[in-house]
């Protein structure tokens, strides 16, 4: 296929979107002409963000519009197969994140399929692609490392869901979807280096059950023999340090690729005396990795970022397809749908190798309490403090119903006390179906963008359209749930209680605290205007079971052990148990005098920054590197990314940065909670004992048992 422009299309606006359409922004020849997803919202946004003409909510309408010459595949895993049939038998060229199909045999089918339309077809195991993987592949060519006598590859890096969700999530629904999600990085590698993979055995580890009755097994180990080397394969998921990664021994040297940092060296004999050899040979590792190091910086730098590996990877990967359908010629058999069909070959053998050591699906539900006779809507009920808040009002009697932008089954009780219904937010018809017959709604949902305008959009738009349903419906009282990172907490001196007012100047403050406090005055609005039931519920920094271990409102992660704090990280933080914080929403939903208020639920002065962690190396027996972090230098950096985006990105509208609004990241104000206590007789966790155990110790925070030292 030889054109002047290549209209590309993608099918799906979620997360791995928008990567695809960054490298197709800079593909030569190639245009954005598409966004297809089921919300014709989500596709919008997409579109208007890339300068995309065409909008569709379905596959065959933008196959049958003729915008597109190629269509890539971003839907979940299960749905690939049958899209890219359909836009095979179309005459358009398809191209497919990875994994490319669930069975061997429609993997060849679609291959076979693009070959007798004449379309191309490709698909995406990025890894592949990037420049370290090359230098490694030109070793191999070249015979430097020689035969290989063992393999090695690792995916060992933290998958979060697994302990704090969300649970809706495809790759979660089976404990083979695991394998098909993540498994495609490393077997792409056995079938590019070796085309074969035999002698499988599989050893699962770290089994963890979520919501749902599903029991995933966090670590496995793939052993097995490809073109006469030993094969070791490693998938773990519990948190650790990042290691994702591929090693060969061979006759010739020993080679080490990271596909994580995009770094590769080659450790060979040294030609040095017994003396001088050893030095030697470190000084050319130092020197390789020295090299890396800098060539990787210069080049995040000089990208703001956009081309840090993964990023790096897509782009290479989908540069390279559209070369060849530029050019006419073959597409790289690393992107080729023959090497996509023997990965999904290998996959299928292991599953058939750890299909009896699985867990059977089991699902124990309590018995349902005596109902009051009343309904509830959890808008956001998958979340963390959801899933805890739909818990709470089950055990009280009520019936509850989960209004979802996806599927929460993993909520859902069989004797219908618990049910979900999906719907669209941003639909009317939506909403007012979920509120038919309910007595009060929860709003806890939110949005997660990178610009002001995406959150006017999908999070205060969204907020105003559910309390006018509210209205519409009859609805007994809304509680929404705001959050304490709208106040200005940077005055150590000043406390803060529900009559403190939120920060005077959002506008120079992070887009999620200045989008909350949106969501507050137009729901306000509605109060004053219309006599909207309301009430406003400003949870605290929420820990406990279900929760991520990674929490950002406590300190800037950088690894599984390793955070800068905020500030010193002496002061004492606003934290609360999840637990709690779904009985003071209760609370807030049943209490007559509550209409009209609203309460920040924050526990007792329990913790410091640092005192949170010490906590955690006690509980799990692990090392923790919380580093105190003036904060005049997360200030210096903001100002720094600022001025790059602005000269280097040319982007604006962006958040000038603000010192306030880091010192409110580290809470340096005290909280009050009595008003709380006082009006809905909350009583969260007085105990410290009990409230590190509770949010700590049995919180599952790693993905493995806790091992406490005290005891």
């Amino acid at each position: 296929m030889k054109k002047t422009t290549i209209k590309a299309g993608l099918l799906g606006a979620g997360y791995i979107s928008s990567w695809h359409a960054d490298a197709l922004k800079r593909a030569q020849g190639v245009e954005i002409s598409a966004v297809c997803d089921l919300s014709r919202g989500a596709a919008k946004i997409l579109a208007n963000r890339y300068g995309a003409q065409n909008i569709f909510s379905s596959l065959d309408e933008m196959l049958e519009s003729g915008a597109v010459d190629c269509v890539h595949v971003l839907t979940p895993p299960h749905l690939h197969a049958e899209a890219t049939e359909k836009i095979l038998n179309a005459g358009v060229s398809a191209f497919v994140e990875k994994p490319f199909a669930l069975k061997t045999e429609e993997c060849k089918r679609l291959d076979a399929l693009a070959q007798a339309k004449k379309v191309y077809l490709g698909v995406n195991h990025n890894f592949l692609m990037l420049p370290s993987y090359d230098r490694l592949k030109v070793d191999v060519e070249n015979r430097v490392i020689g035969p290989v006598d063992t393999f090695e590859a690792n995916w060992q890096f933290p998958l979060a869901p697994l302990r704090s969700g969300p649970f809706n999530l495809w790759m979660l629904r089976e404990p083979q979807n695991l394998l098909f999600e993540l498994g495609p990085h490393l077997f792409a590698f056995v079938a590019d280096l070796f085309g074969e993979f035999e002698d499988i055995g599989v050893d699962l580890r770290h089994p963890i059950s979520i919501p749902g009755g599903v029991t995933h097994f966090q670590s496995w180990r793939i052993t097995g023999r490809a073109g006469g080397a030993s094969v070791t394969l490693n998938l773990s998921l519990i948190e650790g340090a990042d290691n994702r990664s591929i090693r060969l021994r061979g006759i010739g040297a020993l080679a080490h690729y990271d596909f994580a940092e995009d770094t590769y060296r080659l450790e060979r004999a040294s030609m040095g005396d017994i003396v001088a050899g050893p030095f030697m040979r470190q000084a050319s590792v130092a020197g390789q990795v020295l090299g890396a190091g800098f060539g990787n910086a210069f080049r995040q730098l000089r990208s703001l970022n956009a081309l840090a590996p993964y990023g790096l990877s897509i782009n290479r990967a989908v540069g390279r397809f559209y070369l060849s359908m530029r050019d006419g010629v073959a597409v790289d058999r690393r992107l080729s749908a023959s090497l996509a069909a023997n990965a999904t070959a290998m996959i299928e053998r292991v599953l058939e190798a750890a299909q009896p050591k699985f867990v059977a699906r089991t699902t124990v539900e309590a018995p349902a309490p005596q109902a009051n006779g009343k309904t509830m809507l959890v808008i956001g009920g998958t979340g963390f403090i959801g899933r805890a808040l739909c818990k709470a009002l089950f055990y009280k009697g009520y019936q509850v119903r989960v209004l979802s932008r996806g599927s929460g089954g993993v909520l859902a009780r069989e004797d219908g006390r618990i049910s979900v219904v999906t719907g669209d937010l941003k639909s009317e018809d939506d909403l007012t179906a979920a509120m038919n017959g309910v007595d009060g709604v929860f709003h806890l949902a939110k949005a997660t963008e990178t610009s002001w305008e995406g959150y006017l959009e999908n999070d205060v738009a969204v907020t105003r359209r559910i309390g006018e349903a509210c209205l519409a419906a009859g609805v007994g009282r809304l509680v929404y749930t705001g959050t304490i990172d709208s106040y200005d907490a940077s005055q150590p001196t000043r406390p803060i209680t529900e009559e403190t007012p939120l920060d005077h100047d959002l506008e120079r403050r992070n887009l999620y605290a200045r989008s909350k406090a949106a969501c507050e005055d137009e729901l306000k609005t509605l109060e004053r205007e219309k006599q909207l039931p309301l009430v406003i519920a400003r949870p605290g920094i929420v820990i406990g079971e279900g929760g991520p271990l990674q929490h950002w409102g406590i300190a800037m992660w950088r690894g599984a052990t390793a955070c800068m704090l905020w500030g010193e990280g002496r002061n004492t933080m606003p934290f609360v148990l999840v637990d709690d914080v779904a009985d003071g929403l209760v609370l807030a939903m049943e209490n007559e005098d509550a209409k009209g208020q609203s309460f920040n639920l924050i526990g007792d002065p329990m913790l410091s920054g640092k005192d949170y962690f010490a906590e955690i190396g006690a509980a799990y027996g692990v090392s923790m590197r919380a580093q105190a972090t003036p904060i005049w230098v997360y200030f210096t950096v903001d100002v720094a990314k600022y001025w790059l985006k602005r000269l280097l990105a040319g982007k604006s509208g962006i958040t000038k940065p603000s010192y306030r609004d880091w010192k409110s990241r580290a809470q340096f104000s005290p909280y009050e909670n009595s008003k709380a206590k006082k009006q809905l007789g909350w009583m969260p966790e007085s105990d410290r004992e009990a409230f590190i155990n509770r949010g700590i110790a049995q919180a599952n925070l790693f993905g493995v048992a806790h091992h406490d030292q005290r005891s």
